[in-house]
């Protein structure tokens, strides 16, 4: 019976184990532009630290493959391969990827954030090279639109249920 009790210990010590890596391993939040070709238009690393912009055009797995492209390159598993992009280019592997569309971007931070983004990327002082690693203009730009548009908090549960924010564990 005592071996019993130290078997049933170890196994909830391990899970435990497993859950703990999961919970502070980093989140990686990616926007999927469901218009195109559901590409991935840009990405964060959120942890409890906060977040840091990645650029998918410039985040590369060991084949020379983007993240931008990982619906097209993986389609069997965009999302494994997103998590070995994230791994082969900034040295973490996320296991929680959380995907997010234009609808539920545009309930959250308003109807012209796509827009937004746009103008501050190409027109009001975010230019920057996107496709050299480490560049984050594209992030300042993000940052700029979200500033100004706000944000509705309350529209994150609902765009959950609605299925316009998805939570992947890979």
């Amino acid at each position: 019976m005592r071996k019993l009790g130290l078997l049933l210990l170890a196994i909830i010590l391990m899970v435990f184990v497993a859950l703990s890596i999961t919970i502070v391993s980093p989140i990686l939040i990616v926007a999927e532009d469901t218009t195109e070709d559901a590409s991935i238009d840009m990405a964060a690393k959120f942890s409890l630290l906060g977040y840091e912009w990645v650029y998918p055009g410039s985040s590369v797995n060991a084949q020379g493959q983007t993240l931008h492209n990982v619906h097209i390159d993986n389609p069997q598993d965009p999302y494994g391969a997103a998590r070995d992009i994230m791994t082969y280019s900034y040295n973490y592997t996320p296991h929680i990827i959380a995907s997010v569309n234009n609808d539920a971007a545009e309930a959250i931070f308003g109807v012209s954030i796509v827009d937004d983004i746009r103008a501050n990327d190409g027109y009001f002082g975010y230019p920057g090279n996107d496709n050299v690693q480490g560049s984050m203009s594209r992030g300042d730009a993000m940052d700029a639109a979200m500033s100004s548009n706000g944000m509705n908090i309350f529209q994150v549960p609902l765009q959950i249920l609605m299925g316009n924010i998805r939570f992947i564990y890979v």
